[in-house]
C-alpha cells in the first residue's frame, strides 16, 4: 500500500464528537503498551503521526486518522494495566464499547497482542464479543523481533491454541524489522475493498 496521505482529523470520547463517518474504518485495540502506536505508525511510513509512548495508556481517547482519503483508522485507547486513575479507566470500557457497538463505519477491528505473551480474558472476551457483532477481528502478534524464528512459531502456535484459531489467522508484526507490514495490509484491504 503506497501511503500519500495520512492526516489527525480529531479525539473524542463519545458519539457526539465523531467525525462524519464517510469513510470506512479500521480500529487498532489492544492493552496498554502493546506496540498499538507503533504498528499504525509503520503501516503509513510515518514516524510520529500516532504519538508513541513507553507509559502505558498514554492514549486516553479514541484518535480518528484519515489514510489517502479513502479510509480511517482509528486509535483506540489501550486497556490493561495502564498508570491512570481509576475513575478515566472506568470510563474506557463504556467509552470503546460504544464506539464499537454503533459506528456504522466501522469494518473491522486490528487487535494487538505482544507475541511474548499468552493472550488474557481481556483479548479473549474482546474477540467473542466482535463475532457476536459480526466485526471482523486482525489478530497481530507485535514485537515479533524479540524472539528468534523458533521462538516465534513456537508462541503463534501457544497463543493459537489458547485462542482456540488456527495459527495462520495470527499475523507476525514487527515495527523494527517491518515484518509482517505487507501481511497487515492485504487483511485491512480486504475488509475496506471486498471484492477487489
Amino acid at each position: 500500500m503506497i501511503i500519500k496521505f495520512s492526516e489527525f482529523v480529531t479525539s473524542a470520547v463519545k458519539p457526539s464528537q465523531y467525525p462524519p463517518g464517510e469513510l470506512p474504518e479500521i480500529a487498532f485495540a489492544g492493552r496498554s503498551n502493546v506496540g498499538k502506536s507503533s504498528l499504525i505508525n509503520t503501516l503509513i511510513n510515518r514516524k510520529r503521526l500516532v504519538k508513541t509512548s513507553s507509559t502505558p495508556g498514554r492514549t486516553q481517547l479514541i484518535n480518528f486518522f484519515v489514510i489517502n482519503k479513502t479510509f480511517s483508522f482509528v486509535d483506540l485507547p489501550g486497556y490493561g494495566y495502564a498508570k491512570v486513575p481509576a475513575a478515566i479507566r472506568k470510563t474506557w470500557g463504556p467509552m470503546i464499547e460504544t464506539y464499537l457497538s454503533t459506528r456504522e463505519a466501522l469494518k473491522g477491528v486490528v487487535l494487538i497482542m505482544d507475541i511474548r505473551r499468552t493472550p488474557g480474558h481481556e483479548e479473549t472476551n474482546l474477540i467473542d464479543w466482535l463475532n457476536g457483532f459480526n466485526i471482523p477481528a486482525l489478530l497481530i502478534l507485535t514485537k515479533a523481533d524479540k524472539l528468534s524464528k523458533t521462538k516465534q512459531l513456537k508462541q503463534q502456535m501457544t497463543i493459537a491454541s489458547s485462542l482456540s484459531i488456527d495459527k495462520d489467522n495470527l499475523i507476525l508484526f514487527s515495527a523494527k524489522s517491518r515484518q509482517g507490514k505487507d501481511a497487515v495490509w492485504d487483511s485491512i484491504k480486504a475488509i475496506t475493498e471486498p471484492g477487489l
